[in-house]
């Protein structure tokens, strides 16, 4: 008998992409694109757009990683992490934050984004609604409306200092119960953070509400002035998301780790094992080497403290003088509806006329972010400041009404 063939055309009719693809994309990550076909022209971009240190790994790891290529195998490890690794993570808790955390709490994953979907698989069903502020990064509501859960948005503003409260967990949770809340200090794309008090009110209303707390403390390590707390100095309910991409220099490594309940780590296990079977056995060894690499990640965070600075006080100089508070991580949110109604076409025109590559706030605000900017200060003091005199000099920004 002969075997059936469909019609070009009609085979691409029944065969799509399912309806779990369909998530907006991660606008960053297009601006990306853009600026490299720019500087495969011979453009000479400056990156304000994705949110990486310009600096590359410690030395120590790098150093850590080359004696492993000359005598290991490196192969798989066990899908929980290095045993050693997982160690280490945990005796930095006791050393930064006072806190202790026994090493079987730990996961290690591939780096933080594969900790939001293990954590998301583990914690939540299809259709459970999970509270995220807005303006937030945005692949929080994607993987969560990916795996068939409900992103709930709490809306900040400048009243709430651009952070959520415990009476916002409360009112979301009154007519139908809350599963989780994802919360973020310093935030991504505010760089603002939760005072302990608040964190302290936030975790109360988690605990009455039976709401799971994710607390996403990647740029931890990366704050001025105010230090950031953990959540676990409240309460071990919790799951912590951390990872070595910011203050640790190694975004391209993808290595992060979770810190979670006793109950939740043989889930996590199971569900680790059937994903990613486990972290990358290199990157897990450079992370190991990192945490001796402290004193240049220090340096490398005087440099963004320096060019946080430099921006305070240029962009202002430029016409961009409406600037949220910017207590750590290494961006500035800024107000631009001065000069645009619409941030997206905003920074395409930056682009390509003085070829600086920032972050429309649509990405972290579907309804307000039109009137907002993001700019990344974690490259290099002499990018930050040619950056500044661009836009001192770029005619939108001088034709102000």
């Amino acid at each position: 008998m002969g075997e059936m063939r469909l019609e070009p055309e009609r085979a691409s009719a029944a065969m799509q992409a399912s309806r779990r693809s369909e998530v907006p994309s991660f606008i960053v990550m297009d601006v990306m694109r853009a600026a490299a076909e720019r500087e495969a022209m011979g453009r000479r971009v400056i990156h304000m757009e994705v949110g990486q240190p310009g600096t590359p790994a410690p030395r120590a790891a790098i150093a850590r990683v080359s004696q492993a290529l000359a005598t290991d195998t490196l192969g798989y490890t066990v899908a929980l992490g290095l045993p050693e690794l997982r160690e280490r993570i945990a005796r930095y808790y006791r050393e930064r934050h006072g806190v202790s955390v026994e090493p079987d709490r730990v996961v290690v994953t591939t780096g933080s984004s594969a900790g939001f979907v293990l954590a998301f698989l583990t914690l939540f069903d299809v259709g459970a609604r999970v509270a995220l502020p807005s303006p937030g990064y945005p692949c929080y509501r994607h993987i969560l409306s990916a795996l068939g859960q409900q992103p709930v948005l709490l809306t900040t503003d400048e009243g709430s200092r651009w952070m959520p409260t415990g009476a916002q967990v409360d009112q979301a949770a009154v007519a139908t119960p809350l599963a989780g809340l994802i919360v973020a200090s310093p935030a991504n794309p505010t760089g603002t953070m939760l005072e302990p008090a608040r964190l302290a009110e936030i975790v109360a209303a988690c605990r009455r509400n039976h709401t799971w707390l994710i607390s996403d403390e990647i740029y931890h390590g990366l704050t001025y002035g105010m230090r950031e707390e953990t959540a676990l100095a409240h309460s071990h309910e919790v799951i912590v998301v951390n990872s070595f991409s910011k203050y640790f220099s190694m975004t391209g490594w993808r290595i992060g780790w979770l810190i979670v309940p006793p109950s939740l780590v043989r889930p996590l296990e199971r569900l680790a094992q059937n994903l990613y079977i486990s972290p990358p056995a290199v990157a897990q060894i450079a992370a190991l080497g990192s945490f001796d690499g402290i004193e240049e990640l220090e340096a490398n965070k005087a440099v963004y403290a320096r060019n946080r600075e430099l921006l305070l006080k240029e962009l202002p100089r430029a016409g961009l003088t409406r600037i949220l508070p910017a207590d750590g991580a290494f961006y500035l949110y800024v107000d631009v509806s001065d000069f645009s109604a619409d941030s997206h076409q905003f920074t395409r025109s930056m682009l390509n006329e003085v070829d600086i590559a920032a972050t429309p706030g649509i990405d972290f605000d579907a309804e307000r972010g039109r009137q907002f900017v993001r700019f990344c200060y974690a490259g290099t003091a002499a990018d930050m400041a040619e950056a500044a005199q661009r836009l001192r000099s770029w005619r939108r920004l001088m034709s102000k009404p």
